[in-house]
């Protein structure tokens, strides 16, 4: 049987440092998941929610808001029996709406069909719900390999971006999504989602015809831009209440309507009698007349 040892002196005074080192190790870990929470990515942070639901939550509540938001699409495209022009796809950043480029606009154009209107207005409406306010719009513009060259278009880069453009702009001007939210870019045929051609070099209709499309991404919105839009939000209510203050001292300084008593403190318009005690406009003494002058003798 062995004699335990006893510890010197000097490995008395070092215990200390385990210890230490241990609380600097998770000292450490601590700062790392604060850098790296400081910069998550919402979107996957939103699926881990939903899944997290998924075990200890009810069947209802599982869809995180990117998920509820497809599928809130998806029904305004089934309603509107779009599902040739319209597709509506979920990817790791959020949610994609593409438009057939044949569908929505004019050939070689970047105008807007008029029977591509109700389309665009439905859509902006479901990505402009108060569920969905802290969502940025990216539209996207893309076309095929076909080179264009027009006054307006001199390549598919000016068309591209034209017709991104021209769907930020009806949003804007119909007032459906905020323009801090938006943003346009044209990508012309540098992301083709099918090949144009085969390898011989032989165009492929219909891929090209996949290939000219407008998608608009919806993704969620980063903390700091999230900080941003409610500044935005908040100079906007400040504004609206100003005007709103602005409208009520404006109304309060109008002068009384004809045969209207002049309020508390107001002083009488010229040629009105100041009204006495207890008595109604109604009764009010006319003004005395002016005295003719006596008319001048032959």
């Amino acid at each position: 049987m062995g004699v335990p040892v006893k510890p010197t002196p000097q490995e008395d005074k070092e215990d200390w440092l385990v210890t230490y080192a241990d609380a600097i190790t998770l000292l450490m870990c601590f700062f790392v998941m604060m850098l790296t929470f400081a910069e998550f990515d919402i979107p996957a942070f939103e699926e881990a929610a939903a899944a997290i639901k998924e075990k200890i939550g009810s069947a209802d509540d599982n869809a995180s808001p990117t998920e509820k938001l497809k599928i809130d699409l998806e029904d305004v495209v089934f309603q509107m029996q779009a599902d040739r022009a319209v597709q509506v796809t979920k990817d790791s950043k959020g949610v994609v709406i593409e438009l057939s480029s044949g569908a929505f606009y004019k050939p070689g154009s970047a105008e807007l069909r008029e029977e591509a209107v109700p389309y665009l207005e439905k859509i902006a409406q479901t990505i402009s719900a108060p569920r969905y306010a802290t969502y940025n719009v990216q539209i996207e513009g893309h076309t095929d390999d076909e080179p264009i060259a027009t006054e307006r278009f001199p390549s598919n880069w000016e068309l591209s971006t034209s017709r991104a453009a021209t769907v930020v702009r009806f949003f804007a001007d119909q007032q459906f999504v905020d323009p801090l939210k938006m943003s346009a870019t044209g990508y012309a045929d540098q992301k083709p989602k099918v090949p144009n051609r085969t390898e011989e070099g032989v165009p492929i209709p219909e891929n090209q015809m996949t290939n000219r499309r407008t998608a608009i991404r919806v993704t969620a919105m980063s903390l700091k831009e999230r900080e941003v839009w409610y500044q935005h939000l908040a100079v906007i209510r400040a504004k609206a209440e100003a005007e709103k203050r602005a409208k009520e001292q404006q109304g309060e300084g109008q002068p009384p309507q004809e045969g209207q008593a002049p309020q508390e403190g107001q002083a009488p318009q010229e040629g009105q009698a100041p009204q006495q005690e207890g008595q109604t406009p109604q009764d009010a003494p006319p003004p005395a007349a002016e005295s003719q002058p006596a008319p001048a003798q032959q």
